[in-house]
C-alpha cells in the first residue's frame, strides 16, 4: 500500500480567503489518486504555532504572513508551497492571486458603471500589505489610460484607540472628492471602512461614492450596509493549485520557476456599486435597458426601441461615454452572465448559452474564445479548481 503523505497546512482559519483556500485543498484531496492526506492544521496563524523544527512530516503549504516564518521555513527539509507576497525572495514556490488583473478588475468594474472620477483607497505599505499596491498601480493605470483622473488614500492600520480618528480623516479625504466617484478599496475590510466613513460624512452610496472591494468575504459583505459588491479571488482555485503543486514537489518534480498567479474569478456585485453614473440619461437608460435584458437575445434594434434615439447617435454617444458600441456591450454582458453560470451552476454549455441571450451554441463559443482566450469548457474546469 501506498504511504499517505502527511501534510501540515499552515493558515489562520480566523481569514476568510484562507478558509475559502482550504475547500480548494479538501478539493483536491478528495480526489487525489492514491487517497486523501493525512492532514495537520492547527486553527491559528502558523506565525504562533512553536517547533516547526520537530514536526515530522512530507510537506506544507503555508500562508506566509512574517519574514520570521519565513526565515523558519526555509530551513525546514521539506517540499513547501507558499502562499502571499512575502514569498518572494524565498525558496518556496508561490501561489498567489494575479494583483494586477484584480486591480484591472476592478478599474473596468467602475468605468462600465459610467464613472469619470475614480479613487482607491489603501493601506499604508508594509511587509503585509504589499497587496494594497500591487492592486492599486494597475486599477490608476487602467482608469488613466482611458483619460480620467485618479487619487489614492492611504490609511494606516486602525486600533481600538485610532479608530475614530481615522474614520474622520477617511470621512473627511471623501468629502474632498469631486461626486460621482467610484472607489476601489484594497479588501473588503477596508471597503467596509469607506462605507462607514461614507455614513459619518453624509454620502449616498452608491449615488454620491460607489464602493468595491476585493475578497468576496459573503459574510461581511451581506452584513455591510449597503451590501458591498466585491472581487472574488477564487481562492479555491488557489488552494487546489497548491495542493496539486505540492503533490509534485512531494513526487520528487521540480519546482516552478516562476510564482503560479490565478486571476481572479469575477465581481460579486451588490448594492454598492448598483449605479449608472452618466450624466447622457438616454445613454443610461440604454445600458441599463441592455444589462436587464442581454439574455434575453435582444439585439441594437431593441435598444434603439426603448430610447429616444436614432440608432446613429446612440452609437455615437456610446463610443464616446462607454468606449465601446451597443453591439459590443450587449455581448459584454452576455459573456459575464455565461461565465457567471459556468461557474456557479451544473448547466450544460448548451443552456448557458440559451440563458445568456446567444440563440446558437456554437456561436457563443466562438464569441466566448475571442473574449476569454479559452472555451466554455476551459474557463469553467479553471473555475472549479
Amino acid at each position: 500500500m501506498a504511504k499517505v503523505p502527511h501534510v501540515a497546512l499552515l493558515m489562520d482559519t480566523s481569514i476568510s480567503f484562507q478558509r475559502d483556500v482550504l475547500h480548494g485543498i479538501a478539493q483536491y484531496t478528495r480526489g487525489r489518486r492514491g487517497g486523501a492526506w493525512s492532514i495537520y492544521l492547527e486553527q491559528e496563524p502558523a506565525e504562533r504555532i512553536p517547533n516547526l523544527k520537530t514536526w515530522h512530516g512530507d510537506g506544507m503549504i503555508v500562508a506566509i504572513r512574517s519574514r520570521k516564518l519565513a526565515a523558519a521555513l526555509a530551513e525546514l527539509p521539506v517540499p513547501i508551497v507558499a502562499m502571499g507576497g512575502l514569498a518572494a525572495g524565498w525558496p518556496f514556490p508561490n501561489v498567489s492571486s494575479d494583483s494586477a488583473a484584480t486591480g484591472r478588475m476592478g478599474a473596468e468594474h467602475l468605468l462600465d458603471r459610467g464613472f469619470t472620477q475614480f479613487a482607491y483607497c489603501g493601506l499604508a505599505a508594509t511587509v503585509v500589505t504589499h497587496y494594497s499596491a500591487d492592486r492599486e498601480a494597475p486599477f490608476v493605470e487602467r482608469v488613466r489610460e482611458r483619460g480620467y483622473p485618479c487619487v489614492s488614500y492611504k490609511a494606516r492600520r486602525a486600533t481600538a484607540r485610532s479608530w475614530d480618528g481615522l474614520q474622520a480623516d477617511l470621512a473627511a479625504w471623501l468629502g474632498s472628492l469631486d461626486k460621482p466617484v467610484g472607489v476601489m478599496a484594497c479588501n473588503d475590510t477596508h471597503a467596509r471602512h469607506v462605507l462607514e466613513a461614507c455614513r459619518k460624512a453624509g454620502l449616498d452610496v452608491p449615488d454620491d461614492v460607489a464602493v468595491l472591494g476585493v475578497d468576496n468575504d459573503a459574510l461581511m459583505c451581506e452584513l455591510s450596509n449597503p451590501p458591498l459588491s466585491s472581487i472574488d479571488l477564487a481562492a479555491d482555485a488557489i488552494g487546489y493549485q497548491a495542493a496539486a503543486l505540492l503533490d509534485r514537489l512531494m513526487a520528487g518534480q521540480a519546482a516552478p520557476g516562476e510564482p503560479v498567479l490565478l486571476a481572479p474569478r469575477g465581481v460579486v456585485a451588490r448594492h454598492s456599486t448598483d449605479v449608472l453614473a452618466m450624466e447622457d440619461r438616454d445613454v443610461a437608460r440604454a445600458v441599463r435597458f441592455i444589462r436587464e435584458h442581454a439574455w434575453e437575445g435582444i439585439g441594437v434594434d431593441d435598444v434603439v426601441d426603448d430610447v429616444p434615439l436614432a440608432r446613429r447617435a446612440l452609437e455615437r454617444r456610446f463610443r464616446r461615454i462607454l468606449g465601446r458600441s451597443p453591439h459590443a456591450e450587449i455581448r459584454r454582458v452576455q459573456i459575464a452572465r455565461a461565465k457567471e453560470l459556468l461557474a456557479r451552476t451544473e448547466l450544460t454549455v448548451e443552456r448557458v448559452a440559451r440563458q445568456s441571450g446567444f440563440q446558437y451554441v456554437q456561436y457563443m463559443r466562438q464569441v466566448f474564445r475571442r473574449e476569454t482566450g479559452m472555451t466554455p469548457g476551459q474557463f469553467r474546469r479553471r473555475s472549479r479548481v
